[in-house]
């Protein structure tokens, strides 16, 4: 793929931390502090690969992505790390209720996952682990809780002793004292007793027909929390600079998380990012369990892939997106005020040289919004300020300012994986495209004749004709341009 303008520039010039973003445990934005400068460990909680994904799936893609992209923008080498839970109970559950294998299901689902982050172009992390991959670095942190004494051995079930982890409650703001306890000995699905209801399971015992793995404590698996914690170890440390998921995540996940990382002795995230999550149309939560899910396949039926992305995109990621066919038809008619200037002002300005000192649009700004909490509503807002100007300087004439000002507005685009021309290539492109352009050539001259000899009604016609197959004909001072609507 094509480099955007100034990326290369970017991450050339702009090695510096001035980055500030909210962090969940101490209830702050505050900068990202870097272990190593430059170099940044982050670690994100991936799917539970159970079913389908669907757009709240996404939006947490998007969100960590684009945060990820502009820590490379601004020159930073990224350690991403995003997981992949690939046996659990509801995975169990949903293959024996289709009547397949719990591997085969995850697999699937793991793929269907992987096709939809690659269509809205989320870049890949730098290493995706399994559970089922990493069962020895789960087992080994587990024989360390154990032997320092914060985990115990019940019935084939391990649990962590929360009340010995003074800081458990730090991510989620709550005191073990005001948590509802549950009035079971033994909790649902285990064999063991647990000493204090508020325990969580580290190791289960094994079940007839579950998978299972062998342990020093006899054959079982994993519970959720304890993967996250041994797969972040081993990628990036038992100390990295940021952990990121959905607020959904943060209690009791994240928590018991952070809960059984400091009872092994690891420094583990020091900094904490949530995301806010998407809803049905009405606010309403959006679930498997309610049947009001909008699938990924869906909506790209419904919308080109990078008018889901800016969807997905534009709101500040920690708000909630409410998931409409308003939002969706906003998302469409920004994105194309976008992409129209950006291949109408490449196609004015073609080879002219560009002097950036006569740019209209500020990258400063563009990069002061990003580094405040990743400002991305702002951050556009730059953007769209600079279309505008743009779109002046174009019907002006005045091109050697148009060519500096599309060439930032270009580079920041590519920051947000939005640049028409670099990340989106027209619709209908490749070997076709000059067939297409071709076509549609002929069809403006037809049109151009009939308009010639005053015959409105056939170039209405045509104009019409190709309406209806998705073309829009612009007339301009420099003749007619065509777009894709």
């Amino acid at each position: 793929m094509p480099e955007a303008p100034g990326r290369r520039e970017a991450a050339r010039t702009l090695e510096r931390v001035s980055l500030r973003l909210y962090d969940t445990r101490t209830r702050a934005v505050r900068p990202l502090a870097l272990q190593r400068p430059g170099q940044v460990g982050l670690y994100v909680c991936g799917p539970t690969v159970q079913a389908r994904p669907h757009v709240g799936h996404l939006r947490s893609a998007v969100a960590v992505d684009l945060l990820h992209r502009w820590l490379l923008a601004t020159g930073h080498q990224v350690t991403f790390v995003r997981n992949v839970t690939d046996v659990d109970d509801k995975i169990i559950h949903d293959a024996a209720h289709h009547g397949e294998p719990w591997w085969a299901l995850s697999t699937r689902m793991t793929r269907a996952f992987t096709q939809a982050y690659d269509a809205v172009r989320v870049l890949p992390p730098t290493v995706e682990p399994r559970v089922t991959g990493h069962l020895p670095q789960i087992v080994a942190l587990i024989e360390l809780l154990v032997a320092n004494g914060t985990a115990y051995e019940s019935g084939g079930d391990v649990y962590l002793a929360v009340r010995s982890v003074p800081t458990y409650g730090e991510i989620s703001g709550q005191s073990p004292d005001a948590l509802k306890q549950s009035e079971k000995t033994v909790a649902h699905g285990h064999s063991g007793a647990k000493r204090d209801p508020l325990d969580f399971a580290l190791w289960k015992a094994a079940k007839d027909g579950e998978p299972s793995w062998s342990s020093p404590w006899g054959a079982g698996r994993p519970g959720w929390h304890i993967e996250c914690s041994a797969m972040a170890v081993e990628y990036l440390g038992t100390s990295f600079d940021l952990h990121a998921g959905g607020l959904d995540l943060v209690f009791p996940h994240h928590e018991n998380e952070a809960a059984q990382s400091a009872a092994a002795g690891h420094g583990f995230a020091r900094h904490w990012l949530h995301h806010g999550l998407v809803t049905a149309a009405g606010g309403e939560k959006m679930s498997k369990s309610l049947g009001n899910s909008v699938l990924v396949e869906d909506a790209l039926a419904a919308a080109p892939p990078a008018v889901v992305r800016y969807a997905l995109g534009a709101a500040h990621y920690r708000s909630t997106i409410e998931w409409s066919d308003q939002v969706v038809a906003e998302a469409a008619a920004a994105y194309g005020r976008i992409d129209t200037f950006v291949r109408n002002a490449t196609e004015a300005t073609g080879g002219v040289a560009t002097d950036a000192a006569l740019s209209k649009v500020s990258w400063e700004e563009f990069a002061a919004a990003l580094d405040d909490d990743l400002g991305v509503p702002q951050a556009l807002a730059t953007i769209h300020g600079g279309v505008r100007v743009g779109n002046a300087l174009l019907a002006a004439r005045e091109l050697p300012a148009l060519g500096a000002t599309l060439s930032v507005v270009r580079r920041m685009l590519s920051v947000l994986c939005l640049d028409p021309v670099a990340d989106w290539p027209a619709t209908g492109g490749g070997e076709l495209a000059p067939v297409v352009d071709g076509l549609v050539q002929l069809a403006v001259e037809t049109r151009a004749q009939a308009r010639e000899r005053k015959d409105w009604a056939q170039a209405d016609a045509v104009r019409e004709r190709l309406a209806a197959a998705g073309i829009v004909l612009e007339d301009t001072a420099d003749g007619v341009r065509w777009r894709l609507s």
